[in-house]
């Protein structure tokens, strides 16, 4: 009797044992699964945290005016103007075209219907990042078509500050109408285009935005000889002088003011 007294107490304290080593087991693998919850969290708010933070910021400029964002219209230097060539010149996708002038104001363009080299870029579209934006010889022909194009480089770009005005400034046109008036795009100038565009590639030292725009000469022109290109370049995104630029160059004053 006392020997199997023995047997059942070394087969109580094993169970015992072994009833800890589950419970050991199964809270640690409480622990690791409270862990990797904790991780995909915190993955998921890093993830929406910049998304949405663009979107609070971007609400702050709802009720203001366009001049009054961004910066003020002493950021930007004088409008300037070169003479323009390139109306109704077409040439095929995907063949690229050097521009005289970073970023370009006119010159020969794609002609596209709608897929990946669509070209003029679509009415609907106020803003572009490096990520979607068109190729340039797309966006040359939303020019000749009477749109102002605000092109910003890559310093602003990696500022995400900086990038919200660009933004809610291009918020500013969006529309669910075809207005007109609100030919404009926002548009990054990348260092791709800086060393494809060759000697002719880099915005004026301190310059991070410009606005460019395809002047027939006066609204209601139709003589392609006194076309010019019409540039301003700023050291920081300006409502204030995009809205005056607009005013003294509109859609009209383009070589196709009426095509979308």
């Amino acid at each position: 009797m006392a020997k199997k007294s023995s047997k059942s107490d070394r087969q109580a304290v094993i169970d015992e044992i072994r009833k800890k080593q589950k419970g050991a087991e199964k809270r640690r693998g409480f622990a690791i699964v409270g862990v990797c919850t904790l991780v995909a969290l915190l993955i998921v708010v890093a993830a929406a945290y910049r998304p949405v933070k663009n979107w609070l910021d971007l609400r702050k400029f709802k009720d203001i005016d366009l001049a009054s964002i961004g910066a003020p219209a002493s950021a930007c230097d004088k409008v300037t103007t070169k003479p323009a060539d390139g109306n109704q010149q077409h040439v095929p996708a995907p063949s690229q075209v050097i521009y005289e002038t970073a970023p370009p104001a006119f010159g020969s363009h794609w002609n596209e219907g709608p897929g990946a080299n669509q070209a003029p870029a679509p009415f609907n579209r106020k803003y572009y990042t490096e990520d979607d934006r068109p190729e340039l010889e797309s966006l040359v022909h939303n020019l000749e078509h009477g749109y102002t194009i605000l092109w910003y480089d890559e310093s602003i770009a990696d500022d995400a500050d900086e990038l919200n005005v660009i933004d809610g400034i291009a918020d500013k046109f969006r529309s669910d109408d075809d207005n007109l008036r609100l030919k404009f795009i926002a548009a990054p100038w990348t260092a791709a285009d800086e060393k494809e565009q060759g000697k002719n590639g880099k915005f004026p030292d301190g310059m991070h935005v410009a606005f460019s725009h395809w002047s027939a000469g006066g609204s209601g022109e139709s003589d392609p000889a006194k076309q010019v290109g019409v540039f301003q370049y700023c050291s920081a995104p300006s409502g204030a002088a995009l809205k005056q630029f607009m005013l003294d160059y509109p859609y009209t004053d383009s070589p196709e003011p009426d095509a979308m």
